[in-house]
């Protein structure tokens, strides 16, 4: 999978590629979200930038993060873009594991150590 060709920086304005909106429809999406296209969604009738995701996420799973950096656009413009392909049914979004439930990094060490002197 080839990434979606880079724009020079300016060429479009943010509230161009947002219809104006500054801000999403969904206010759950962080930077470290995972969001994955929906393959059998039609690519007809979207911006560029929204074919952009959806040929990034096509490949698996990425962070809001990521997918900003691979098309070169603001979080707050990118999270307007993904909430509007989640909205449409073309990607879904996954909430990451929330530090709560992650385990303690000592257990981790301790799983680690375990697993080194079985080796």
């Amino acid at each position: 999978m080839t990434p979606p060709r880079k724009r020079e920086r300016g060429l479009v304005r943010p509230y161009v590629v947002t219809d104006g909106r500054a801000h999403p429809t969904r206010n759950t999406l962080d930077l470290v979200t995972l969001v994955t296209a929906v393959s059998n969604r039609p690519l007809s009738g979207l911006s560029p930038e929204k074919r952009g995701v959806m040929e990034l996420c096509r490949g698996g799973a990425l962070s809001v993060a990521e997918v900003a950096g691979h098309l070169t656009l603001a979080i707050s413009v990118t999270k307007v873009v993904l909430s509007d392909l989640i909205d449409s049914g073309h990607i879904t979004a996954r909430a990451s594991i929330p530090k709560a439930q992650l385990p303690e990094a000592q257990i981790l060490q301790e799983v680690l150590d375990g697993l080194r002197s079985r080796l």
